[in-house]
């Protein structure tokens, strides 16, 4: 039997499966086709998300700080498989493999205390100056409510 003649005896099987998949497919995307409803309401086009009806566009502009965040998350999740690995091979890797993950933590430690140096971790609004304004809103509010209350 002649070798090309014995790859195609094998091909045949798979562009059956094929040929079958591709049926099927054409068949239940035109029943649902035919036997499904046609109606065109208002709100048919819109897109659904959750029961919220859509208020504006969904391109939205985030902040360079977002996607900052973002990235330190994924490289801090990385280097804690790292470091989840390093334990599960602790006793194999010895003294050596010992001063390899804390010269590897050394670094992130670095890294973080630059990060936390130049800001980048500070991703919301600065708690001490919220806690301030609350308490000058307290004091000015206690002043006018004490003045309001005591006749004399």
């Amino acid at each position: 039997m002649p070798e090309n003649l014995s790859h195609s005896a094998h091909l045949w099987p798979l562009l059956l499966y094929a040929a079958l998949g591709v049926v099927l497919l054409t068949i239940i995307l035109s029943l649902s086709y035919i036997l499904g409803q046609h109606h065109k309401d208002r709100s048919t086009q819109l897109p659904y998300e959750g029961g919220i009806e859509q208020t504006g566009s969904a391109r939205l502009r985030f902040s360079a700080q977002f996607y900052l965040v973002a990235m330190l998350f994924v490289i801090f999740d990385v280097e804690a498989v790292f470091i989840i690995l390093w334990a599960l091979g602790f006793y194999e890797l010895g003294w050596a493999g010992y001063i390899g993950a804390a010269i590897f933590i050394a670094q992130l430690v670095v890294v973080l205390i630059y990060e936390w140096g130049i800001g980048a971790l500070d991703f919301g609004p600065d708690g001490l100056k919220i806690l301030k304004a609350y308490k000058s809103l307290l004091k000015s509010n206690g002043t006018k409510n004490t003045a309001k209350s005591n006749p004399l």
